[in-house]
């Protein structure tokens, strides 16, 4: 009850702080285990032949002596801009501790939950049906000011089901779905041919680089004010046993997220008004050493997270150290707090993450 009140006085000093966040960007990376990012690439799954091609080459360019040094090499704008401007939860290590609160520990369940802000027994697989719960995408979606204004794009094809698109009208481009309408520009028209061109390697998830280009331009071009970024690859990596592809991967995502940034900073209607929120849907395994290829129930430790926040209403906090204990249902309400929005849900939601919003 204490923390309810809490959070409640939390939310009326916020607003009355005037935000200066006009503007969210969302983005999820499928499956990225928290050792990767607090302490880059893990020495035992690099030398592991089943796992890593050619690991001289991957430890000549991501190698080091110290988590820190490596993390900065897996992951330098985490670590040369999210640490030193915003906050980083999730360092186990260090007793920072971030979980999700579904016992399934699988994507759909954990889009879910970063989505609504609570955990839903009903979302038990990651099949294809409609989402029976209003996401705070669409709870923004519906407050003025907000109309079309906010949209989505993810790797995984599942994410029109999992916004429920049919309910919630909110544009949503995933999988090798073409971007569509009456002025593409030369970029998507690019997109759109070369997703038909190059052969799928897996069928329900795109490779990373067209759903980044495609939210970029959509960025650019519409100007939303909520964007949700949901990248993917390394989750499909994982599971392909790829720890090479899975490293390479997450360092090209913490490049993408950087170019997202520098446009934003570099444009009058989102510079110092735009808030990133970054964090995966679920974690993997750790023991034994190929459970890192998995997640789900019978996965041990693959509920464990992170969450990642920048912005003009964030405290540069950088790694949270502190011994603590903060859920994935904690992001919704949170991301629409930045907005001046008190988000409900027919169910209770995880309540606003103290530290992150208010100077």
């Amino acid at each position: 009850m204490l923390a309810f009140w809490g959070a409640i006085l939390l939310f009326a000093e916020a607003q009355a702080q005037k935000l200066k966040t006009e503007n969210v960007i969302l983005i999820t990376l499928d499956g990225l285990r928290w050792q990767e990012l607090f302490g880059g690439v893990d020495s035992l799954l690099l030398y592991e032949k089943t796992f890593t091609d050619e690991p001289e080459v991957l430890e000549k360019r991501f190698g080091a002596k110290t988590r820190e040094e490596r993390r900065l090499k897996l992951m330098p704008f985490f670590w040369t801009t999210i640490a030193k401007e915003g906050q980083l939860y999730g360092n186990r290590w260090r007793g920072n501790m971030v979980n999700v609160r579904n016992n399934q520990w699988f994507s759909y369940p954990g889009y879910n939950e970063i989505l609504t802000g609570f955990q839903d027994e009903r979302i038990n697989s990651n099949n294809k049906i409609n989402n029976p719960n209003q996401t705070v995408l669409e709870f923004i979606h519906r407050q003025k000011g907000f109309e079309n204004k906010v949209a989505a794009f993810g790797s995984w094809d599942v994410f029109p089901y999992i916004i429920n698109t049919e309910r919630s009208k909110i544009p949503v481009n995933a999988g090798y779905q073409p971007s569509e309408g009456p002025q593409l520009t030369e970029k998507e028209k690019m997109i759109n041919q070369l997703q038909q061109e190059i052969p799928q390697r897996w069928g329900s998830v795109r490779f990373d680089a067209f759903t980044h280009h495609l939210a970029k331009e959509y960025l650019q071009k519409h100007l939303p004010r909520v964007l949700y970024v949901a990248y993917g690859e390394t989750d499909d990596f994982a599971h392909d046993g790829e720890y090479h592809s899975y490293i390479k991967s997450a360092y090209q995502t913490d490049q993408f997220i950087q170019d997202l940034w520098n446009f934003v900073q570099s444009h009058p209607q989102y510079k110092d008004k735009t808030t990133f929120i970054i964090t995966t849907d679920h974690g993997r395994g750790t023991v034994p050493l190929d459970t890192w290829k998995h997640h789900g129930q019978q996965v041990k430790d693959s509920d464990q997270i992170w969450l990642a926040f920048l912005g003009p209403d964030t405290r540069a906090l950088g790694e949270i150290n502190t011994n603590g204990q903060f859920y994935q249902t904690q992001v919704a309400k949170s991301l629409a707090a930045f907005l001046g929005l008190d988000y409900k849900n027919e169910r209770e939601v995880g309540e606003i993450i103290p530290a992150v919003i208010g100077k």
